[in-house]
């Protein structure tokens, strides 16, 4: 019978993470293509002390009470944790960690692939092309919008947003406006960048990127009254939650021309459902949540939750630790 700690990979991640963990403890991974079933998931986390998991594993109450009492540590393959329920975590003394800063400039790099794809219109123009409906060049044919000069408006100011503003203002000559809880110095003095309130963002940006975490009052900002303040050439990006959008006005607003184009990693529900008319509109980019699908990316952030689920098993401060108060 092994003596190694019994753990769970709800699955399966880079070998460059992975063959450690493999190495160091009892581990079952997942390997189906899909998550595992909620079901499925409660019985095989069953008496384990450690689960590596993803974001679509809801961590709450009833997943901690079907882990049992040994459950020590959560390692959570994202930066972000929304599918934790940390102040529970925190009173059954699970530490809770996550995987943040190696994909900060990977993710930049994906909102400003979707910013140039929708604002020159390159997935749309590339199915024109691949529908053999391309005869000539026409002058008045797939006119998209400038970059060069114009006003990038960035919500959420934090490394991927200051990332994306500095690409933004040194590579395309950008005016910079953000809109975040705090003045972010670093912004103001090496981007020359200003912070105003959102509905100044929303009428003076050409592009708008969102990079804000998640929360109560981030839920749901991107909706009809939202999209009607913006400007109607410009282009709306979300490379951070899907559910900072309402997801049924961002079409209205599309379809009606009130926006010229959006492009968007995260969806809700994540992925899209199949009949979302969003995928009916050609001025609308979605990609399936691949910010951080580089190697170096992800091979950092196997690193990082290989490092916090072994960590934890020993009962030793995480690499990337969410609740630090659960190691009392």
């Amino acid at each position: 019978m092994s003596t190694k700690p019994r753990v769970f990979v709800t699955r399966r991640i880079p070998e460059f993470g992975l063959k450690r963990v493999l190495e160091a403890t009892d581990a079952e991974v997942w390997d189906e293509p899909l998550p595992p079933s909620r079901d499925v998931l409660l019985k095989k986390i069953a008496g384990c002390e450690g689960v590596l998991s993803l974001l679509t594993e809801r961590v709450d109450a009833e997943f901690f009470d079907a882990a049992g009492p040994q459950l020590k540590v959560v390692s959570n393959y994202a930066v972000g944790f929304n599918n934790v329920d940390v102040p529970e975590a925190t009173r059954r003394k699970v530490r809770i960690g996550n995987t943040p800063g190696v994909l900060t400039e990977a993710t930049a790099d994906l909102a400003f692939a979707l910013l140039i794809s929708a604002a020159r219109r390159i997935v749309e123009t590339v199915k024109y092309v691949q529908e053999k409906h391309w005869k000539t060049w026409e002058p008045l044919g797939h006119i998209g919008q400038d970059l060069c000069g114009k006003t990038i408006g960035i919500v959420g100011m934090g490394r991927i947003g200051y990332a994306m503003a500095r690409k933004c203002h040194f590579g395309w000559d950008m005016r910079v406006l953000y809109h975040d809880t705090r003045q972010v110095e670093p912004a103001d003095r090496d981007l020359q960048a200003q912070r105003v309130d959102i509905d100044t963002l929303l009428a003076e940006s050409d592009f708008v990127s969102v990079h804000a975490d998640l929360n109560p009052s981030t839920k749901g900002l991107f909706n009809r009254d939202a999209f009607r303040k913006m400007k109607r050439t410009a282009v709306f990006i979300n490379t951070a939650r899907g559910p900072h959008v309402i997801q049924k006005d961002l079409y209205d607003a599309l379809k009606a021309g009130e926006i010229f184009a959006a492009g968007l990693d995260v969806t809700d529900p994540e992925p899209i459902a199949v009949d979302d008319p969003l995928l009916t509109l050609p001025n609308c980019v979605i990609v399936p949540h691949i910010a951080s699908a580089t190697v170096s990316s992800r091979n950092g952030m196997a690193e990082i939750a290989a490092d916090n689920l072994l960590l934890g098993l020993k009962r030793e401060p995480l690499r990337a630790w969410v609740n630090p108060e659960s190691g009392n």
